[in-house]
């Protein structure tokens, strides 16, 4: 079992005070949060829906990789997005749904091949299980011999 940290600290009230979040690994140290980087344009400091996306969009990746090289093949490139949405519904906040699009330049990969390997990837990824949300992925191979979109 491998288990990971991270801290937020909040100080002020939720429209005028400011946080900062922090892992163990200090990937993260002290990052700056507020009201306006989660629900408006504010440029300064992250929001958790972000944080979530960078994570969706990692695990992802690895994913992919892992079932790639299951059938042999190695990527030279997976450049995953991730787009999450939080939205207000009657009961409150809620994050709808995590969209991924992936560009994968993977030599000697088929689309058939990779349509299941994104498939697989999506249903094993970890962050994707974790999200009670609707995860859609648009994937795209890029490839010497073969130029194709997994739908």
């Amino acid at each position: 079992m491998v288990k990971r940290y991270a801290s937020a600290v909040w100080q002020g009230s939720l429209r005028d005070g400011t946080g900062s979040v922090s892992t163990t690994s200090r990937a993260l140290e002290n990052v700056r949060y507020s009201f306006t980087s989660r629900f408006e344009d504010g440029a300064l400091g992250t929001n958790p829906e972000e944080l979530i996306a960078a994570a969706h969009a990692s695990c992802f990746a690895m994913a992919l990789s892992a079932q790639l090289d299951s059938r042999g093949l190695t990527a030279v490139s997976i450049k995953t997005h991730c787009r999450v949405t939080l939205e207000r519904k009657a009961e409150g906040w809620s994050i709808t749904d995590s969209e991924l699009e992936v560009v994968a330049h993977v030599p000697g990969a088929d689309i058939t091949t990779f349509e299941a390997a994104v498939g697989q990837a999506k249903d094993g990824c970890p962050v994707s299980r974790l999200l009670n949300a609707a995860v859609t992925v648009s994937a795209y191979l890029e490839a010497a011999d073969t130029m194709g979109m997994v739908g």
